[in-house]
């Protein structure tokens, strides 16, 4: 069985993947992306319930250096926490 993390992991990445730098991503399209089954494994009844997860996510994907985490078009500074944002965020591969 899939651990929680590899399911949103895998289903980020694949987005993420599907965009050609400087292109983004808006965390909720990987949330609606998530099919019923994967939804059942999350424990999520909705795609709603997985934002927190996936947040949390493109925050330790930025971590490893791996994404951007874009706010108003502007890459937000790597000291900035995920408690001190508000509003919506988008995220992109780092440049290659």
């Amino acid at each position: 069985m899939e651990e929680p993390r590899d399911i949103l992991y895998s289903h980020l990445s694949n987005l993420l993947n599907t965009r050609e730098y400087p292109k983004t991503i808006c965390p909720s399209e990987v949330a609606r992306a998530l099919s019923r089954s994967d939804l059942d494994l999350l424990h999520a009844e909705s795609w709603r319930d997985t934002m927190p997860s996936i947040r949390e996510l493109v925050w330790a994907m930025r971590d490893a250096g791996e994404v951007e985490i874009l706010q108003k078009g502007e890459v937000l500074e790597n000291d900035v926490g995920l408690e001190q944002i508000k509003g919506p965020i988008r995220a992109r591969k780092t440049q290659p």
